[in-house]
């Protein structure tokens, strides 16, 4: 299978210095149900937009992927193996420009099921799809990491990401990284953790042949100094992707594309804060707004307000909340 499709185009051109805002990336991250467990499509709501106690079955979530990638708006689609497998078999992907990817990890920093107790705890490195299995329905895929500054559990983490890699390259099997941001403090003598952590991704990196070497990476957005100087270390050869975290105001969600393509990033993977917009499709068309036709986030807020409103879609928010710049990354850069 291949997937020479618009992401391979556009990461050619941002390998080669061509960058244009036409080139930043999207990914649609719908891989939560190996983090969530049952709870991955959100709670079933009443008329009147509460919650009815119930959760909803994982076809909503499978048919959000499915309407996504029917619409062309994303360039790649991130799923669970299982969840690839379905869409293979409905032949969403078919003759589409859409990148089939799949979460090739699953490490216990993402095992947030209901009742969980593992956040407080250092990774566990965890594989559960097979690489052999992958390759029939996507050759890229998802691996994650998180560096703690404590040696036995980072060696640990990397002697993981090396097997991967060997097993990967044997299986044909492309990869972007994600680096995560621990979930707890964690101490970085004589410098702070954002710089002790782009430190580490180039550290680990320098070592890998470019025929191993991520297509790209997936990081949190730690403000507009971190980002920079991440990507702008090796631009040909370290692409800077972030990562949405949880969802929250609709200005956020644009804010962070906005500021993070003005400091370097040329990825942008979304998960939540795509799915749980009140329209999908309209959020992502406002994320390409702010980058391809350089409109303030404020402004691409309040014209998705009036989408939602002429097409009598309930907002979850009023206008007024859903201007609030909120995440404390962003008011850095603001």
């Amino acid at each position: 299978m291949t997937t020479s499709k618009r992401m391979d185009q556009k990461l050619a051109r941002i390998r080669r210095g061509e960058y244009t805002p036409k080139d930043f990336i999207i990914a649609d991250a719908k891989d939560g149900d190996m983090a969530l467990g049952v709870g991955v499509s959100g709670p079933e709501l009443d008329a009147e937009g509460k919650p009815t106690g119930r959760t909803r079955p994982l076809k909503v979530y499978r048919d959000a992927m499915e309407t996504m990638v029917r619409s062309g708006l994303v360039d790649i689609m991130l799923t669970s193996l299982s969840s690839a497998e379905h869409l293979q078999a409905r032949g969403v992907y078919g003759d589409t420009d859409v990148t089939a990817a799949v979460r090739l990890n699953d490490g216990s920093d993402i095992w947030h099921w209901r009742g969980a107790n593992y956040k407080h705890l250092p990774t566990v490195p965890f594989r559960t799809a097979r690489l052999d299995r992958v390759k029939p329905v996507a050759d890229l895929g998802l691996y994650a990491i998180t560096f703690f500054n404590d040696l036995d559990q980072d060696l640990r983490t990397l002697d993981a990401y090396a097997k991967f890699r060997d097993e990967a390259s044997a299986a044909g099997v492309r990869h972007f990284l994600e680096v995560f941001n621990p979930q707890f403090e964690v101490k970085a003598p004589g410098s702070d953790f954002f710089t002790y952590n782009n430190d580490a991704i180039a550290k680990v990196l320098a070592g890998v042949s470019r025929l191993d070497r991520p297509e790209f990476l997936k990081v949190v957005y730690n403000g507009p100094k971190a980002t920079e100087e991440l990507a702008s270390f090796d631009p040909g050869n370290l692409i800077v992707g972030i990562l949405g975290g949880a969802s929250s105001t609709t200005r956020d969600t644009l804010e962070m594309v906005k500021q993070a393509e003005k400091y370097g990033a040329r990825v942008a993977l979304f998960g939540r804060k795509i799915f749980f917009a009140e329209d999908s499709e309209a959020i992502v068309r406002a994320m390409r707004s702010v980058i391809e036709d350089d409109i303030s986030s404020e402004e691409a807020t309040k014209v998705y307000h009036d989408h939602l409103q002429k097409n009598g879609i309930r907002s979850k928010k009023p206008l007024a909340d859903d201007l609030e710049v909120t995440d404390p990354s962003l008011k850095l850069g603001a």
